[in-house]
């Protein structure tokens, strides 16, 4: 059987990218750990296949990424997010997509909104 969560070969680049996370995600992690959000356990730095998402809820197979201006500055990470996104989807894993900008100027609004789509699963 293929190991297609948690590859061993990434558990270094992922603990890198805990240990460097951006402000925008600690603040969005202060909100998901513990189960704080309806009850379900998120996971930071969670990888699939080759990719690691920013936070991950196996149960819900949801993934959320925290999209900094780096992802909009060029046509190569547009591209790259999108093939990402497809591959994530293949495996039937639910994506929001939120910014820095949001978590900083509507935190409240994005945690309602993982919590409607938490809650709706």
């Amino acid at each position: 059987m293929t190991i297609i969560y948690n590859k061993h070969l990434l558990r270094n680049r992922r603990r890198e990218l805990r240990h460097s996370l951006p402000p925008a995600e600690v603040l969005l992690w202060q909100y998901l750990k513990g189960r704080r959000v309806a009850g379900f356990k998120f996971r930071r730095q969670y990888s699939v296949g080759n990719y690691v998402v920013d936070f991950y809820c196996p149960r819900l197979k949801l993934a959320i990424e925290v999209d900094g201006p780096s992802h909009y500055q060029s046509e190569k990470a547009i591209a790259y997010d999108k093939q990402r996104q497809k591959f994530l989807e293949s495996f039937g894993i639910s994506f929001i997509r939120v910014t820095n900008h949001d978590i900083y100027s509507n935190l409240s609004g994005v945690i309602d909104f993982i919590y409607t789509v938490a809650s709706s699963e």
